[in-house]
C-alpha cells in the first residue's frame, strides 16, 4: 500500500470519526417534493492612483449556486442536486478564470429502515467556461464545456444520518472529450480515443454540521479507484466553512484537494477566503 493510498484512507476515517461524534440535527424532508436553492456572490476590487508601494487595478468576482429538488415517499428517497460555480479576476492586461465547476447529482435510495440501504446514483461533472493553464505565457486552453465531461454511475449501499452520510458501491465512470483528448486517450494505442469507460469502486461521504453558533462546516469526499489499478485513487475533497454575519452576508473559507491522474500527476489544491452576499431563494 503506497503513501497516497494511506492518505486517502486516513482522510476518510478522520472525516467519519470527527463528524459522526457530533450531535444530530433534524434535517428530515417532508413527504412529496421539496425544492431548495441558494445563490452566493463574492466581489473584491483594488484601485490605485500614484501608489508608490506598487499594485495593479483589479476586480475579482466569484459566484456559486446550489439547488436541490428532493422527493420523499414511504420507502423511497430521491435527491437531485445541482452545483454551479464560476469566478474570474480581471487586471489591466489579463483575465483569469478562478472558479469553474458544474455538477449534477441524482441519488435514489430504497429505505428498508436498515443501517445500510441500497442506492443508485448518477453524476455529471464538467466545467462551465473554457479553462486555461496560466503557468505558461501565453496561456494555453486545457478544457471546455463537457471537454472533458465525466458521467458516473454507482450501485451499492448508503449509511445515512441526519448530519452525515457515506455510500460505497461498484461504479462506472465515462469520460468524454472533443479537442482535449489527453483525458480520454489510451497512450498504448495508435488511435486517439475521445471516449473511455472505466469500472471501479466509488465512495462518497458528505457532512453538514453547525459546530459553533452561526458557523457551519460542509464537506464532501469522493473516492474512485479502477478495478485494474486499486492502488491508484481519484480524490476530490471539498471543504467549506461558512460564518454567517447576518441573513445576507457570509464569510466563507473553501479548501479543495483533488488528485486525478489523467488530469495531473501532481495533487491539486484550491483555497479561497471570501466575504460575500448569500441569498436563499427557496
Amino acid at each position: 500500500m503506497n503513501k497516497f493510498t494511506v492518505f486517502v484512507l486516513l482522510s476518510l476515517a478522520l472525516s467519519f470519526s470527527n463528524i459522526i461524534a457530533q450531535p444530530k440535527t433534524d434535517t428530515l424532508l417532508k413527504m412529496g417534493w421539496t425544492p431548495q436553492g441558494s445563490l452566493g456572490v463574492n466581489l473584491s476590487q483594488f484601485a490605485f492612483e500614484n501608489w508608490t508601494q506598487g499594485g495593479e487595478n483589479s476586480i475579482s468576482l466569484s459566484s456559486i449556486g446550489n439547488f436541490g429538488y428532493y422527493y420523499r415517499h414511504p420507502g423511497w428517497f430521491l435527491s437531485n442536486r445541482l452545483k454551479a460555480a464560476y469566478g474570474f479576476s480581471k487586471t489591466k492586461d489579463r483575465f483569469y478564470t478562478t472558479d469553474n465547476e458544474l455538477r449534477l447529482e441524482n441519488v435514489l435510495i430504497k429505505e428498508f429502515g436498515w443501517k445500510l440501504n441500497p442506492y443508485f446514483s448518477n453524476e455529471v461533472r464538467t466545467v462551465i467556461a473554457n479553462g486555461y493553464d496560466y503557468s505558461i505565457n501565453p496561456e494555453q486552453q486545457i478544457s471546455a464545456f463537457f471537454d472533458p465531461g465525466y458521467i458516473n454511475q454507482s450501485l451499492g449501499f448508503i449509511y445515512d444520518q441526519k448530519h452525515f452520510n457515506t455510500r460505497l458501491g461498484i461504479g462506472l465512470q465515462e469520460t468524454f472529450t472533443n479537442r482535449f483528448n489527453s483525458y480520454s486517450d489510451d497512450i498504448n494505442t495508435t488511435d486517439i480515443e475521445k471516449f473511455k469507460i472505466e469500472t471501479g469502486i466509488e465512495s462518497v461521504s458528505e457532512a453538514n454540521y453547525e459546530f459553533m453558533k452561526n458557523m457551519m462546516y460542509t464537506g464532501r469526499l469522493r473516492l474512485f479507484s479502477r478495478l485494474n489499478s486499486l492502488d491508484v485513487w481519484d480524490v476530490n475533497w471539498d471543504n467549506i466553512i461558512t460564518a454567517k454575519v447576518n441573513d445576507f452576508i457570509n464569510v466563507n473559507f473553501n479548501f479543495n484537494f483533488i488528485y486525478q491522474k489523467d488530469q495531473s500527476l501532481k495533487a491539486q489544491y484550491k483555497e479561497i477566503l471570501s466575504l460575500g452576499f448569500s441569498y436563499v431563494i427557496f
